[in-house]
C-alpha cells in the first residue's frame, strides 16, 4: 500500500514539474522572441536597415489594415503575410501597433458611410471574382493599410498594380515580397521633419513645368520641388538633396558644368535625362524622310570622365509600342491601323536592383545606347534598364521614315542583343576639371567660402538616354495633364515609367538603405492543379486517415509497453 502511495506521489510530482516547466517556457517565450529562418529566399528575415529604423522609433505608430474578411486563398495569404510582417515590427518595438478591420462589416448605412469616407481619402476597393463551390462570387475588398503617427497619416496600397504580363498569383506574390519595403518606407516618411529638396535645371532647353507636372505632383507629398537656372547661381549648394537635368537641348557652358561638377564633388546627387538626337514622330511625319541631327549639349566629355558615354545612335526593338498610320479612306474619313514602332521600345528590367525590381516595363521614345567607360577611382556601374534580346541600333547619319512599317520585320537583323539605356554610377568620382580649373573659378569659390575639390565623397549619378518617358501630355485648352507613362498613340498608361522615376529618386535620397528591401524575392511555388485533382484521393488518405492510424499504433504500443512494465 505504501509503495502505491509512493508511486502516486512521484507521478503527481512529475506532472507538477512538467506543468511548471511549460509555464516557465511560455513566460520566457512571451518576453523573448526569436526565430530561425530556414527558407532559401529568407522571406522571414528583415533587412538591417528596416530593423534599425524600427528600433529607433520613439513615438507610437498605429497601423490599421483593412484586409479583413472571407477571401480567396491568394488574398488570405496576403492578409496573413501582412499580419506576420506587422507582428515582427511589434516584436522589435512595441510602439508599432496594428489592428485589422473589415470596412464592409455592419449595417448597410454604416458600410455606405464608411466607404464614402474612405473614397474621400483616395482609398478605393478592388473587385474580386472567385469560385465558391459551383458558383462564381463577386466581392469588394480593400487591400489598404493606414499608418497614423500623431496628426500625420500615410496610406499603403498592399496590392500591386495589374500587369498583363503577370498572372494573378504572380501579382499577389510580388505584393507579399514588397510588404517589408512598403511599411518601412511609410514609417521612414512619417518620421521626416523636413522634406528633401529636389530641383530641376532650366535655361538649357529642358522639359518645361507643364511637361513635368505629373512627376512633380507625385513627388510633392514627400519632397520640395522647384526649378534652378544654372546661370543665376554662383554655386549649387550642398544642401540641395538632388539635382535633375531633364532633357537639355542647348549647350551647357563649361562654367555651369563646373557648378554641377563641384556639386557632385561635395556629395551631390544628379539624375541626367539626356537625349542625343533631335527626333520626334512629328519631325518624321512632316518629311518624306528625316535626317536627325545631334543636340550639342557639351556634356560628352564630362560624362566620359564620370564613366559613361551616350552613343549617337537610335535603338530599334521588336518589343515596342504601336503608332497609328493611315491605311485608306472610307466614307470620306481616314482609316487608321496601329503598327509596331521599333523606335519606341518597351524596356524591361533584368536585374534585382531595388529601383527596378517588380516594376512594369518602361516605355521609352528614341533612346540611345549608353556605354560604360573604365575610369580612375572606385566607381560601381549598374545597368538598370536595357532593350530586349531582339534589338539593334542605327548610327548617324541615318534617314528615318515610315517605310519600315510596310514590311514584316526581319528578326535576324535584330541581333545586337540588349542595349543599356539607364546606368547607375556610384562611388568616388574624379572631377572633370581636375588639373584644368582656372584661377578665376578658384577665386569665385573662395568668395562663397568654398574650395575646389578634385575627388568626391561617395555619391551617386544616374544616366538615362531618354527624357520624354518622364513627361506628361498637357492640354492647354482644358489645362489638363495626362498620367505619367501615358502613350498618346496606343492610349495606354505604362506604370513602369512612373515607378522607375519615383524609385530612382527615392534610391538617390535613401540614406538608410530601406529601399534595399524592394530587392527581396519570395519565390512563388504554384500548385499543380491537374496533378492535385488526379491525386486527390491519395492525399486525402495521407492527410486524414494516416494520422489516425499513427495515433492508434502509438496507443497500442503504449498499452503493450505499460502491460509489460507492470506485469513484471
Amino acid at each position: 500500500m505504501v509503495g502505491k502511495v509512493k508511486k502516486g506521489s512521484e507521478a503527481f510530482l512529475q506532472i507538477v514539474i512538467v506543468l511548471a516547466i511549460l509555464v516557465v517556457v511560455n513566460v520566457i517565450a512571451n518576453i523573448f522572441h526569436g526565430q530561425i529562418d530556414l527558407t532559401s529566399d529568407k522571406r522571414f528575415t528583415l533587412t538591417d536597415a528596416t530593423i534599425e529604423l524600427i528600433e529607433e522609433q520613439e513615438d507610437p505608430i498605429l497601423v490599421k489594415v483593412l484586409l479583413e474578411g472571407n477571401f480567396p486563398s491568394g488574398f488570405k495569404r496576403l492578409s496573413t503575410a501582412t499580419g506576420e510582417m506587422l507582428q515582427k515590427f511589434n516584436n522589435i518595438n512595441g510602439l508599432i501597433d496594428y489592428d485589422f478591420e473589415d470596412p464592409l462589416e455592419g449595417s448597410a448605412d454604416d458600410v455606405n458611410a464608411r466607404t464614402q469616407e474612405l473614397s474621400k481619402d483616395g482609398i478605393m476597393p478592388t473587385s474580386l471574382s472567385f469560385r465558391e463551390g459551383d458558383e462564381m462570387t463577386q466581392k469588394l475588398i480593400y487591400p489598404w493599410a493606414i499608418l497614423s503617427y500623431g496628426q500625420r497619416r500615410i496610406l499603403i496600397n498592399l496590392l500591386e498594380e495589374d500587369n498583363p504580363n503577370l498572372s494573378k498569383e504572380e501579382i499577389l506574390n510580388n505584393s507579399v515580397s514588397l510588404l517589408e519595403y512598403k511599411f518601412a518606407d511609410a514609417i521612414q516618411k512619417l518620421k521626416l521633419t523636413e522634406k528633401p529638396n529636389i530641383l530641376f535645371t532650366t535655361g538649357n532647353g529642358e522639359l518645361q513645368d507643364e511637361q513635368l507636372a505629373a512627376l512633380t505632383r507625385g513627388l510633392q507629398a514627400f519632397y520640395n520641388t522647384g526649378r534652378l537656372s544654372l546661370d543665376s547661381v554662383v554655386q549649387i549648394k550642398p544642401e540641395l538633396d538632388l539635382l535633375i537635368v531633364a532633357g537639355p537641348k542647348a549647350p551647357i557652358t563649361l562654367k555651369n558644368q563646373f557648378k554641377i561638377d563641384q556639386y557632385v564633388m561635395n556629395g551631390g546627387k544628379v539624375i541626367w535625362l539626356t537625349e542625343k538626337m533631335n527626333v520626334t514622330l512629328d519631325s518624321i511625319s512632316r518629311n518624306k524622310f528625316y535626317v536627325p541631327d545631334l543636340f550639342d549639349t557639351g556634356l560628352d566629355d564630362m560624362f566620359f570622365k564620370y564613366g559613361v558615354r551616350v552613343q549617337p545612335n537610335l535603338i530599334l526593338d521588336l518589343e515596342c509600342t504601336k503608332i497609328p498610320q493611315v491605311i485608306g479612306q472610307q466614307g470620306g474619313k481616314a482609316q487608321t491601323q496601329l503598327f509596331n514602332w521599333y523606335y519606341h521600345p518597351l524596356i524591361a528590367s533584368k536585374t534585382n536592383h531595388p529601383i527596378v525590381k517588380n516594376i512594369d516595363r518602361v516605355n521609352m521614345f528614341f533612346p540611345n545606347t549608353i556605354d560604360t567607360i573604365k575610369t580612375n577611382g572606385s566607381l560601381k556601374k549598374t545597368v538598370l534598364l536595357e532593350s530586349s534580346e531582339y534589338s539593334r541600333f542605327q548610327m548617324l547619319p541615318m534617314r528615318l521614315n515610315f517605310e519600315i512599317l510596310r514590311y514584316p520585320p526581319d528578326a535576324s537583323k535584330f541581333n545586337k542583343g540588349p542595349q543599356p539605356v539607364a546606368v547607375l554610377v556610384e562611388g568616388v568620382f574624379e572631377s572633370f576639371f581636375k588639373n584644368r580649373v582656372s584661377q578665376e573659378s578658384k577665386e569665385t569659390l573662395q568668395k562663397v567660402g568654398s574650395e575646389f575639390k578634385e575627388n568626391s565623397v561617395s555619391t551617386k549619378q544616374l544616366f538615362i538616354s531618354d527624357a520624354d518617358f518622364t513627361k506628361n501630355i498637357y492640354d492647354p485648352n482644358q489645362k489638363r495633364i495626362s498620367a505619367l507613362g501615358f502613350n498618346n498613340w496606343d492610349k495606354q498608361v505604362y506604370q513602369g515609367n512612373s515607378d522607375f522615376m519615383l524609385n530612382a529618386i527615392e534610391y538617390m535620397l535613401d540614406q538608410r538603405g530601406v529601399l534595399a528591401s524592394r530587392a527581396k524575392e519570395v519565390k512563388l511555388r504554384l500548385l499543380d492543379i491537374v496533378k492535385a485533382k488526379e491525386e486527390r484521393t491519395k492525399w486525402q488518405v495521407i492527410n486524414i486517415v494516416l494520422p489516425f492510424l499513427l495515433l492508434g499504433l502509438f496507443g497500442l504500443l503504449f498499452q503493450w509497453r505499460r502491460k509489460r512494465k507492470y506485469a513484471s
